[in-house]
C-alpha cells in the first residue's frame, strides 16, 4: 500500500531536513503545510517535495493537520512533526508495516518523547497511520487527537493479544527548541472566552496546562471537575497524579494524598504513582512503607497499550535507586548493593549509580559488612 506523510510546520528550518530525510525512506508522497514560517523552512521542504502548501494559522492544530490530510492521495496517511526522527531500523519496519496494512484501518506506533542520551525514557502510543478516505480527522485545537475506530493495528510496545498484527516501528521526538511556554494555555483560554464548552479530554488538558503554567489552584478546580465527570480512565489516572501535584503546591497535603490514592479507583496503580507514594513515605521517614511502594512500582505492568504516558524510569531505574538508599538506611547493605546494580544495568553511566558503586566498594574494603 502507498503512504502519504503529512507535516504542519512553522519556522523549522533547523530540523525539517532531518525529518524529511527519514520520511523519504518509506513515504510515497510527502506533504508539507506551512502555517507562516519566516525562515527557510519552505525552501528546505522543497528539497524533498513539491507538495508544499500554505495554511493561515488560526490557533487550531487540528484544522491545520486535517488540511494536510486532505491533500493526501495515497492509500494511507501518516502524520509527523518536523522535529521527529525515525531511525533506519524503524524506517524498515514502517516499510514492512505498509505491506501488512491491508487488514487494518489505523495504526498506533510508539512515540518516544524524552531521552537519557539516546535511550528513550518517556514513551507512549500515538495514533499515527490511517487508511485514507475513511474520514479520520483530528479533534481539539491543542493536544489534538484522532478518535480510534475500525480495525486497529497496535505496536509491539503493547501487550500482544488476539490476532493483532504488531509492529515496533517507533518515532522519536527530538526537540532542538522549546515551544512558546504559554501557547497551549493561551489557545484554550481564547476558546473559553469565545464561549467554547470543553468535553472531557480538552478539560483534562486544560487542567494540565494550568498546572504546567504555575496555576495550581485553578488547575485543581478544573481537574476535580474533570474527575467528577465522564472521561477516559487513562486520563483519569493521570489527572489524579496532576491533582496531587497541584494540592502539594498549595500546601494541602491531605487532599494531595487522597487524590493520588483516588487514581487506584480507575486502574491498577501506575509505576509513577507508586514511586510518588514511595517518595512521600521516604520523606516522612517511614522506610518500610517506602520500600513497599517502590517494590510495587517494579511489579506493576506496563499500561502502554492504552496510550498512557509512561516515563520508563518509574518502572526500573528510579525505584531501584531509591530502594538502594532505603536498604542502606535500614542496614541491609547486600540488598542495597543489589538494587544499585539493578539500576546500573539500566543506566551504566549514571553518576549516581557510579557514586553508589564506589561507596559499596569502599564499604567492602573497610570490612564494615563483615
Amino acid at each position: 500500500m502507498t503512504l502519504s506523510v503529512c507535516l504542519i510546520v512553522k519556522d523549522e528550518q533547523d530540523v525539517i531536513a532531518r525529518c524529511l530525510n527519514c520520511a523519504s525512506k518509506f513515504a510515497d508522497e510527502i506533504i508539507v503545510v506551512d502555517t507562516g514560517s519566516t525562515d527557510e523552512t519552505v525552501a528546505e521542504a522543497k528539497k524533498f517535495t513539491d507538495a508544499v502548501y500554505f495554511f493561515a494559522w488560526r490557533d487550531d492544530f487540528s484544522a491545520a493537520r486535517n488540511y494536510a490530510f486532505g491533500k493526501a492521495d495515497c492509500d494511507l496517511v501518516m502524520w509527523l512533526d518536523a522535529d521527529d526522527v525515525i531511525t533506519d531500523e524503524n524506517c524498515e519496519k514502517i516499510l514492512r508495516l505498509k505491506e501488512n496494512f491491508d487488514r487494518y484501518d489505523m495504526a498506533f506506533l510508539p512515540y518516544a518523547a524524552s531521552f537519557d542520551g539516546d535511550v528513550p525514557t518517556f514513551v507512549y502510543n500515538r495514533e499515527r497511520i490511517f487508511r485514507n478516505g475513511m474520514g479520520f480527522e483530528f479533534e481539539g485545537a491543542v493536544h489534538e487527537s484522532v478518535t480510534p475506530r475500525g480495525r486497529i493495528l497496535y505496536s509491539e510496545a503493547v501487550v500482544p493479544r488476539g490476532k493483532i498484527l504488531y509492529s515496533d516501528a517507533a518515532v522519536y521526538h527530538k526537540k532542538v527548541k522549546e515551544n512558546e511556554p504559554m501557547r497551549n494555555l493561551r489557545i484554550l483560554q481564547k476558546q473559553i472566552a469565545a464561549g467554547a464548552v470543553f468535553g472531557p479530554r480538552q478539560k483534562f488538558y486544560y487542567g494540565r496546562e494550568l498546572l504546567f503554567n504555575n496555576m495550581p489552584r485553578e488547575a485543581a478546580a478544573v481537574l476535580e471537575d474533570f474527575l467528577n465527570g465522564d472521561g477516559w480512565y487513562v486520563n483519569k489516572t493521570e489527572a489524579c497524579l496532576n491533582l496531587y501535584r497541584a494540592y502539594m503546591l498549595t500546601g494541602d497535603e491531605s487532599r494531595a494524598v487522597a487524590a493520588l490514592l483516588r487514581s487506584f479507583t480507575f486502574a491498577p496503580p501506575m509505576p509513577e504513582a507508586c514511586c510518588i507514594l514511595g517518595g512521600y513515605f521516604m520523606q516522612k521517614g517511614d522506610n518500610l512503607a517506602a520500600v513497599y511502594w517502590y517494590e510495587a512500582a517494579l511489579k506493576t505492568p506496563s499500561s502502554a497499550r492504552d496510550g498512557a504516558f509512561e516515563n520508563l524510569d518509574y518502572s526500573g531505574f528510579i525505584p531501584y535507586m531509591q530502594l538502594c538508599v532505603l536498604y542502606d538506611r535500614m542496614g541491609d547493605i547486600e540488598k542495597a548493593n543489589a538494587c544499585n546494580e539493578a539500576a546500573g544495568a539500566i543506566k551504566p553511566l549514571n553518576e549516581n549509580y557510579l557514586g553508589n558503586k564506589k561507596y559499596f566498594s569502599e564499604h567492602r574494603a573497610s570490612g564494615k559488612d563483615k
